[in-house]
């Protein structure tokens, strides 16, 4: 079967590689189609710490059941639309013996640590399938990304009438303004991108600031009556915004940190007892992220529309990769058809 293959730093090849085998629990999944990830560029850049070569990339999986294995329950039925969890769990570590299987210590994500689903079939434990009849494949694949959103909105408690600010509006920061916006709080949405900013209002931002040519400050001010935010997510990674969460966090406020900085923060320790915050790391997804994803999605309070701005074959993913590394302020999302 056809695959898409990272052998190194801006090298990707197409390969025939063996098909996958079923085994005992296993679900053979054709895949129709996957989303690129930013994960998937820092690989192609050489650049992901979590990756050795070669990699066939992919995590976020639109596909179809073709072939179930012995043990797999009846209601995993052929020709069903399906995505998949791509994450590990070892079931054994002091994050899965509490239930945080999401940030097991020892997890390998599909086209990070192992090989993904950039080619024709993979196989699956069932467990880790999630069916999904009627769905198209763009929004299949978009389940994951905004249940990694979901998810940070999870961890900081969000309710009505929290006041929520987001940094950053990919395709994660967008997942965790949908799912903020869905829980009914007042979501301020923050990026250096009108059109970012615009997707942020329809999935339903009240409040956005272009952060290039607004104050941040006065404007969270003017917001928030001075108050700070009752939540912050981070969804850039930059030190700046680390601290800006920081900041503009209201007395008792929850700070919710996604993005990965790549250097080091410093901030104003005091800030961190004086105001009695409470600050989270959120990694990956749980299931009842997915889950939640998915009610969204069937409730029709996402348009997957805004989220899918480029769309290429397999045979075209080293194109798409190239596209996306030289522009990268144009991409939300890519779709590989397969």
């Amino acid at each position: 079967m056809k695959a898409a293959i990272i052998l190194k730093q801006r090298q990707v090849q197409m390969s025939e590689i063996a098909a996958p085998q079923v085994g005992e629990g296993d679900v053979l999944i054709r895949i129709t189609a996957l989303g690129l990830c930013g994960s998937d560029l820092a690989t192609y850049r050489g650049i992901n710490p979590m990756v050795s070569y070669p990699r066939i990339p992919g995590h976020e999986v639109a596909g179809e059941i073709a072939e179930v294995g012995p043990g797999v329950p009846p209601d995993f039925v052929i020709g069903s639309s399906v995505t998949v969890l791509p994450y590990t769990a070892c079931g054994r570590c002091s994050a899965c013996r509490i239930g945080r299987v999401n940030c097991c210590r020892y997890n390998q994500t599909m086209g990070v640590q192992r090989d993904g689903a950039a080619t024709e079939y993979v196989v699956v434990p069932y467990e880790k399938v999630l069916r999904a009849d009627g769905f198209t494949d763009e929004q299949l694949i978009c389940i994951e990304p905004l249940s990694v959103g979901s998810h940070a909105v999870a961890r900081g408690g969000v309710r009505q009438p929290d006041s929520v600010l987001v940094f950053g509006c990919g395709l994660i920061g967008l997942g965790a303004i949908a799912a903020a916006a869905f829980r009914h709080a007042e979501v301020t949405a923050v990026d250096i991108d009108d059109g970012k900013l615009q997707k942020a209002k329809a999935l339903g931002a009240v409040n956005t600031i272009n952060s290039r040519r607004e104050d941040l400050r006065s404007r969270a001010d003017q917001i928030t009556s001075g108050d700070g935010f009752s939540v912050v997510i981070e969804a850039v990674g930059l030190g700046e915004t680390f601290r800006s969460a920081v900041e503009l966090g209201a007395f008792a406020g929850r700070v919710v940190y996604i993005g990965y900085p790549k250097e080091k923060v410093t901030y104003e320790p005091n800030l961190f007892v004086s105001r009695e915050l409470d600050v989270k790391g959120s990694r990956n997804a749980l299931l009842e992220d997915f889950e939640a994803v998915i009610d969204m999605l069937l409730t029709g309070s996402i348009d997957v529309a805004l989220y899918v701005t480029h769309r290429y074959r397999l045979e075209q993913i080293e194109e798409a990769l190239k596209f996306w590394d030289a522009n990268v302020s144009e991409v939300t999302k890519i779709m590989i058809s397969v």
